[in-house]
């Protein structure tokens, strides 16, 4: 079997980056709903630190009961990432980091621009594959994150921001932001399951960085 590439499998949707605009509640693109959930973790440099390695190994999608398959490393290169001005209009493509593969105690690969992953999700009677790949990562002092956009096969179309932030009070926070839509008409049928199945994965989500969970 042919190994996937960026080339033959680009993410489903065009609003590339579109979680790190500052507007992106009032002003989404056409035809996604956004949303924007946060959490307090904590406080100080090693609770920013240990959730930090946590988030940038799948730590969240696997505490909230997800197998993530299929991983790919990226190249650094398909998608830099936008960044934005205060008034929304985009600035300046992304710098990536450059460096050697890191890995996590358990030998998995941290995150990287243009990874790809599978994650096999159940919540209710739904159960799926959800095929993303990493669309930016964040790498600064006090920010780390990442996104990823859904490609073919996921039951919506959209991007999802996962970011970490140690902020002025010393206190560490997890921002969660989307935009999605049904990536089907079959899936635009069933748009209240799947409504109810993100806000689900939402919650599991906010949850999964808690101290008691990555101690």
């Amino acid at each position: 079997m042919r190994r996937s590439t960026f080339t033959d499998r680009p993410v489903s949707y065009g609003a590339i980056g579109a979680t790190q605009a500052p507007d992106l509640l009032g002003y989404p693109p056409k035809g996604y709903r956004p949303t924007e959930r946060s959490i307090r973790i904590g406080s100080g440099s090693e609770r920013f630190e240990t959730a930090g390695r946590s988030l940038m190994s799948w730590g969240i999608q696997r505490a909230s009961g997800m197998r993530v398959t299929d991983l790919h490393e990226g190249t650094g290169e398909q998608y830099a990432g936008v960044r934005f001005n205060d008034d929304g209009s985009p600035a300046e493509l992304q710098e990536h980091r450059e460096s050697e593969q890191v890995f996590a105690d358990d030998g998995t690969p941290f995150i990287t621009n243009g990874m790809s992953a599978t994650l096999h999700v159940r919540t209710g009677i739904l159960s799926f594959a959800a095929p993303v790949r990493v669309v930016y990562v964040i790498d600064e002092e006090r920010r780390v994150g990442f996104a990823y956009g859904t490609m073919a096969g996921h039951p919506v179309s959209g991007e999802e921001a996962f970011v970490l932030e140690h902020r002025d009070d010393d206190s560490v926070w997890l921002v969660i932001r989307s935009l999605s839509r049904p990536a089907t008409w079959y899936y635009r049928l069933a748009s209240p399951l799947v409504r109810i199945a993100q806000r689900r994965i939402a919650t599991r989500y906010l949850r999964a960085l808690l101290p008691a969970r990555i101690a």
